[in-house]
């Protein structure tokens, strides 16, 4: 039996996403004749298609589609959320965690719901700062909690490939909604996140 890869991409756009992509590789002097760039063009546009994939899906439903009534009304923390983006500057990735609070309203989300809007807003082209609002702003006006905190931090591949060239620099952003907007809920949610609990 031979290994099988199931993927579903759209036909029309992985062709024209091909086609440029071997022109991209064609006009930086490659030769893609030779034997590891002959399928190039056709994984890029693939992966392209993946790493965007985020164009594509609803955010808000899928927060609604786990939102349970529930009485608790205290600090709900998910933190070192794996994330990963492209800047939309230079098409690079810049990578890092997201440390995400709410204070539940009378209803609570299923946990896993919060990591997914992260990643349908990262998986597009992005910046630090929209990105982090973006969360932020879903999670706040579909679940309508007492509070949301998030602080987002992370590495760009633009500062440290090009440019400056950077390579141990961090840039972190953060916003608040609600009752997050109080220092001392503020300051507990900091606390808790740098804290290691385990």
């Amino acid at each position: 039996m031979g290994y099988t890869k199931n993927e579903h991409y759209c036909e029309e756009v992985t062709a024209q996403l091909k086609t440029n992509f071997f022109q991209i590789i064609e006009g930086i002097g490659e030769d893609l004749g030779r034997d590891g760039l002959i399928k190039t063009p056709e994984r890029a546009a693939k992966a392209m298609q993946f790493l965007t994939s985020g164009y594509g899906k609803d955010p808000v439903s899928i927060l609604k589609s786990a939102l349970f009534e529930d009485s608790y009304s205290e600090m709900v923390i998910i933190k070192d959320i794996e994330m990963y983006s492209l800047c939309e500057h230079h098409i690079l990735p810049f990578y890092g965690k997201a440390h995400i609070a709410y204070i539940p309203n009378g209803k609570v989300v299923g946990l896993s719901k919060i990591p997914r809007v992260v990643d349908v807003f990262a998986r597009r082209l992005q910046v630090q700062e929209r990105l982090t609002h973006q969360i932020l702003d879903c999670i706040y006006d579909t679940i309508h909690p007492q509070g949301v905190a998030i602080v987002i931090e992370a590495v760009h591949m633009c500062m440290m490939m090009r440019g400056v060239q950077k390579q141990n620099s961090t840039t972190t952003t953060s916003a608040f909604r609600g009752q997050f907007e109080q220092q001392e809920t503020r300051t507990e949610f900091l606390n808790l996140i740098s804290a290691n609990l385990r």
